[in-house]
C-alpha cells in the first residue's frame, strides 16, 4: 500500500486530558521542521519510484519514530515521564511497511539519568502499547506474516527492539519477558560494556563472554533477533560465530570510507553477510560520512550503501536509517555521555551539520533513498531486496 495508509488523525494519548493526566510539551513538527528535500527525477524515474513505493515490502531495520520537544533542554523531563510521543503522522506519509522501533532505551531516564534500568525498559513497552492500542494504523509487529498483513491493509507493522542487553543484568531468563513483551529484536550491547560482551566505547576488546554466549543461545531458542551494531569488532564475530541463525547489523556503515568505531571493518561485514545476515545503513546525524563526502547527507550515506553491496553483495544490505522526529543533532548533545558520541566519532576532524539533507526523519528517508536507487539505474529486483526484502528473509529464518 505504500503511501496509503488508514491514518485518522490520531495523536498519542489523546485518550488522556493533556496537561492534567500527564505534562505536555510543545512538540516539533512531523512533518516540515526542516526545508523538504526530494531526490530529483525525469517523468519516466518518478513513475517507477512512486510504482516502487507502492508495491514493495519496505522495512526498516532500525529507527526510532518518536517526536522530540521543540525546545531540546526539556528533554530530560520530557523522557523522566515516560510518554514518549509516536509519530504517526510522519509514519503515515513515509511509506514504511515495518519499523523496527528500538523505544528510548539508554536515553529513557525515567528513574535514573544513566539509562538501561529494567523498570525503566517494562515502563517503556507497556506504555508504547497502550498508546498503539488506542488506535488502528500501526500494529504489534511478532511475525514477518503481520508485515504483510500490514503491507495489503495500509497499516505500518511496528516491532519492539531493544539496542542493548544491558538491563537483564545476570538474568537470562529476563530475555524470555522481554520476548513475552513483545520485543523481538535486541542488541548485545551497547557502547559500553555489560555481562553479554564489549561495547564498541571500550579500548580493550574482550569479546562476547560466556553468558554472552548463554544469552545468544536463548535468543535464537525464542526466536528474537540480534543485533550487533554497537558492539566491538571481536563482540560481533564471537556473536555471528555462535549464533545459529544469521545476525543483524542493522544500523552501521563501513570503516573502509571513515575511520569511525561506530562504522565495521570489511572483516566483520563479511563475516555477517557469510553467516547470511543484513546490514542496515544508518543516517544519524554524523555517522555515514566520507572523506569524498565529509557533509553528511543522502550522499555519503548512500556511497557506504554502495561500499558494503560491492563488497558483500545486494542480498546482504538493507536500510537502517536510525532517525527521529526532532532536533537529532541537538539531542546527540543533550546525550552524548549516555550514547558516546565522541568516542564513536570519525577520527579527526568532522564537519557538523543541522540535519542530515534528504535523511531528516522517517517520514522522507525511504522515499528519497527509492528515488536515489532509481536514478542511479539499479534494478527493481535489487530495489526490492534492498528497501526490504533481505529484512524478510533473515526475519523469517530468527523470528521462524
Amino acid at each position: 500500500m505504500g503511501m496509503n495508509k488508514i491514518y485518522r488523525g490520531y495523536k498519542s494519548y489523546q485518550y488522556l486530558e493533556h496537561g492534567v493526566d500527564y505534562e505536555a510539551f510543545e512538540l516539533v513538527e512531523e512533518i516540515g521542521r526542516v526545508p523538504l528535500y526530494v531526490v530529483v527525477l525525469s517523468g519516466v524515474e518518478e513513475e517507477r519510484a512512486k510504482r516502487l513505493l507502492n508495491d514493495c515490502v519496505i522495512v526498516s531495520l532500525h529507527d526510532h519514530p518518536s517526536v522530540m520537544p521543540k525546545d531540546v533542554s526539556q528533554i530530560w523531563d520530557y523522557e523522566s515521564q515516560g510518554r514518549e510521543v509516536t509519530g504517526y503522522e510522519g509514519l503515515s506519509v513515509s511509506a514504511m511497511d515495518a519499523v523496527l522501533d528500538n523505544m528510548t532505551d539508554g536515553t529513557g531516564p525515567i528513574t535514573s539519568k544513566m539509562g538501561w534500568k529494567w523498570s525503566d525498559i517494562i515502563f517503556d513497552l507497556g506504555m508504547r502499547s497502550c498508546d498503539i492500542a488506542h488506535q488502528e494504523m500501526v500494529i504489534h509487529c511478532e511475525r514477518v506474516d503481520d508485515i504483510v498483513r500490514a503491507h495489503d491493509n495500509g497499516q505500518v507493522a511496528l516491532a519492539f527492539c531493544l539496542e542493548s542487553a544491558t538491563m537483564i543484568e545476570n538474568e537470562i531468563d529476563r530475555i524470555d519477558i522481554l520476548y513475552g513483551l513483545g520485543v523481538r529484536m535486541m542488541g548485545i550491547v551497547y557502547s559500553e560494556s555489560n555481562a553479554l560482551g564489549t561495547g564498541l566505547r571500550e579500548t580493550r576488546d574482550g569479546g562476547l563472554s560466556f553468558f554472552g554466549r548463554q544469552a545468544v543461545h536463548r535468543m535464537n531458542q525464542l526466536g528474537m533477533a540480534i543485533d550487533v551494531s554497537h558492539a566491538s569488532d571481536l563482540t560481533c564475530l564471537d556473536t555471528i560465530e555462535v549464533s545459529r541463525v544469521p545476525v543483524f547489523i542493522t544500523h552501521a556503515g563501513a570503516r573502509g570510507l571513515i575511520d569511525s568505531a561506530r562504522m565495521k571493518p570489511d572483516e566483520v561485514l563479511i563475516a555477517c553477510a557469510q553467516n547470511g545476515g543484513v546490514i542496515g545503513i544508518e543516517a544519524a546525524p554524523h555517522t555515514t560520512i566520507t572523506e569524498k563526502h565529509p557533509h553528511h547527507n543522502i550522499e555519503s550515506f548512500m556511497e557506504h550503501f554502495e561500499y558494503c553491496v560491492n563488497l558483500v553483495g545486494i542480498d546482504h544490505v538493507g536500510f537502517g536509517p536510525d532517525v527521529l522526529f526532532g532536533d537529532h543533532v541537538s539531542l546527540h548533545h543533550a546525550f552524548s555521555g549516555h550514547m558516546s558520541i565522541e568516542q564513536s566519532r570519525a577520527k579527526g576532524r568532522v564537519n557538523e551539520v543541522s540535519y542530515v539533507e534528504g535523511l531528516e526523519n522517517p517520514s522522507e528517508t525511504f522515499p528519497n533513498i527509492i528515488r536515489w536507487l532509481v536514478k542511479h539505474n539499479y534494478a527493481d529486483d535489487e530495489i526490492e531486496k534492498a528497501i526490504g526484502g533481505n529484512a524478510l528473509r533473515v526475519l523469517r529464518e530468527a523470528w521462524y
